[in-house]
């Protein structure tokens, strides 16, 4: 009786790890699979291959699936898989198989294995290696497991990288060509942008020379751990794994979670006609509640009204109103951040931070990258197209950075000391003072922006203003600032960089100044003659010392003369809590332009020195 003729499928699958751990790609497994038919005279009828797919329970594999469904119809009567793995590593799924291979007749063959069901022997060995396949994968998955922590806790993290970082050496770092855009998303966001209003502001800058961003781009951005240091292994499994501080963060700790906080207050931007200043920042005294803006317009004078009103307890106040009351509040505030945050501040984190050798070891790199892609196409591994977009793309990279190191270079030349910035300070106030109509046409105040710009400043600055009732009208009790603008801003004033007006109680002789007087860090002797000196390059300045009662904030000075302004005062000594007086020291200037020594344009836009 002759043999029935095995007409055989032929099974092949590889994951990604296989290949790695043991060589095994899809073109040499159908080699051996068809030398091993050909040897054993089998007829080959169809191929079915799954690649990049585990044998683990559970996943699908539509090649293993089809297979069977062929057996069922009779197309095939005989397996051959390289080993037993390629087809299942449970002991479970390995009994099912094995049912439908008795019950359709069709045997199974696995040629690294040497097992064959078509005898009885060949069946109980399939069993037993079966139950050693799925220890080793149990055993092999416990060794990835610990190997994978080791290795994200070592910077390796297993995904692609996102905007702002890449790899190097397998390490995650940051990317010096990228990283200051993911900067300056957290930032336009915590100051109160939306993602949809970002996302437009990217694509008209064009950056990255892309013109798709989307409001859904910047919130993967604003909500990915990595970017404060931090990594989530298995994000969208049963049992995701947090990993603490295993990267290089690009933000602080401290601005990520401000910009999570952030995402409940950024409501004004959306579906809204009018612009509230002070918008998710005002609570009801009563209640608790966020009052809502409304607006009214008069059309007779062709002006609008705002105000802000509880919607529970019924109770308003006007936004005029809350202006007026911290009015010259919210202009040292713009002050703050026009002068300091917008021009000085810049200038300092470089002086803190010189990404010049990053950039220059960044170029380093993309000329290697740009040799072995040449190497590559003389290889004949690239198309010609193909290299010259890879070039093009590396080119276009240098460009970029060869920009920030020339802007970079230029920001240092500005070579700023403590002293720089108190001078001109010290002039833009006395500025105000000698010519205020000039002052305010060459520098921006609160009262020259318009609502948008307002209410950005009241966004990036201010965490709430407290309201209280006053005969049953809201009014302004206090107004709290962002923690971040706090920090900020003592760090730059310990460091002597800027000023602060203090309330002081004072009499000069019967001569009063307001109850709040600019106010600066400790200078010694030395530098306050120099600093004297350069002012009165451009003005008359002088000098006056005297001390200050810490206890009751009063300061004792020499009698002021009639027209005479205080610029700034500071301390003459080092301050210590046990001291009950303090030697302060400062500088006066008369409110008349009949002292200015140097051309009008040259107060505004020169800083004097001289020589030490």
């Amino acid at each position: 009786m002759n043999e029935e003729k095995k007409l055989c499928g032929i099974y092949m699958r590889v994951s990604t790890e296989d290949q790695a751990r043991e060589g095994f790609s899809l073109s040499e497994q159908k080699e051996r699979l068809e030398a091993y038919c050909k040897f054993n005279g089998y007829r080959i009828v169809e191929y079915y291959t799954d690649a990049g797919i585990s044998a683990k329970t559970g996943n699908h594999r539509p090649e293993y699936d089809r297979m069977l469904e062929d057996g069922k119809q009779g197309k095939i009567n005989m397996i051959i898989a390289l080993k037993l793995d390629r087809i299942t590593r449970s002991t479970r799924d390995w009994e099912t198989l094995m049912d439908y291979l008795e019950k359709y007749n069709i045997n199974i063959a696995f040629v690294n294995d040497d097992i064959n069901t078509t005898t009885a022997n060949g069946k109980m060995v399939s069993r037993i290696m079966m139950s050693v396949s799925q220890n080793e994968i149990e055993r092999t998955s416990e060794r990835t497991i610990i190997g994978l922590d080791g290795a994200i806790k070592q910077g390796h993290i297993p995904a692609r990288a996102p905007l702002g970082y890449k790899h190097i050496d397998k390490k995650l770092v940051p990317d010096p060509l990228t990283k200051d855009i993911v900067i300056r998303i957290y930032n336009l966001y915590f100051e109160g942008l939306t993602y949809n209003t970002i996302a437009k502001l990217f694509n008209k800058e064009k950056v990255l020379d892309k013109t798709n961003w989307k409001d859904t781009s910047i919130l993967k951005i604003i909500t990915n751990v990595i970017y404060k240091g931090d990594y989530i292994q298995g994000k969208t499994t049963r049992n995701p794994r947090y990993f603490e501080n295993v990267v290089e963060p690009i933000v602080s700790k401290e601005l990520w979670d401000s910009c999570q906080v952030q995402k409940k207050k950024n409501q004004r931007n959306y579906m809204r006609s009018q612009t509230y200043i002070f918008l998710q920042k005002l609570k009801c005294p009563k209640c608790g509640r966020i009052l809502a803006g409304g607006a009214s317009h008069k059309i007779k004078a062709d002006k609008w009204y705002y105000y802000y009103r509880c919607e529970k307890c019924h109770g308003n106040i006007r936004e005029h109103e809350i202006e007026d009351s911290i009015k010259d509040l919210l202009s040292d505030i713009f002050e703050y951040d026009s002068v300091v945050n917008e021009f000085f501040l810049p200038v300092l984190q470089n002086k803190i931070h010189n990404p010049k050798e990053d950039f220059e070891k960044e170029i380093t790199n993309l000329n290697n990258k740009k040799i072995r892609i040449r190497k590559a196409y003389i290889d004949e591994l690239f198309t010609e197209e193909e290299y010259k977009e890879e070039t093009t793309i590396i080119e276009n990279k240098i460009k970029d950075l060869q920009k920030k190191i020339l802007e970079n270079e230029q920001v240092s030349k500005l070579n700023l000391s403590v002293d720089d910035i108190l001078v001109k300070r010290d002039m833009d106030f006395i500025n105000s003072i000698k010519l205020p109509i000039l002052y305010n046409a060459f520098v921006d105040s609160w009262d020259g922006l318009d609502r948008e710009e307002k209410a950005e400043i009241v966004m990036k600055y201010i965490d709430d203003i407290e309201l209280e009732l006053v005969n049953n009208k809201y009014k302004v009790k206090l107004t709290n600032f962002r923690s971040t603008f706090y920090k900020e801003f003592k760090s730059l004033f310990d460091k002597g960089y800027i000023d602060w007006k203090r309330k002081i109680v004072h009499s000069f002789n019967g001569f009063c100044v307001d109850g709040k007087v600019r106010y600066s860090e400790y200078l010694p002797a030395k530098e306050v003659y120099r600093h004297l000196m350069r002012l009165n390059e451009c003005y008359e300045v002088n000098f006056y010392k005297g001390y200050l009662q810490k206890k009751t904030e009063e300061l004792k000075m020499l009698p002021l003369h009639k027209g005479d302004v205080v610029v700034r005062i500071f301390p003459t000594e080092k301050d210590y809590d046990s001291k009950e007086i303090l030697g302060m020291g400062m500088f006066v200037t008369k409110n008349s332009p009949n002292d200015i020594k140097v051309d009008i344009p040259d107060l505004f836009e020169c800083i004097p020195d001289i020589e030490d």
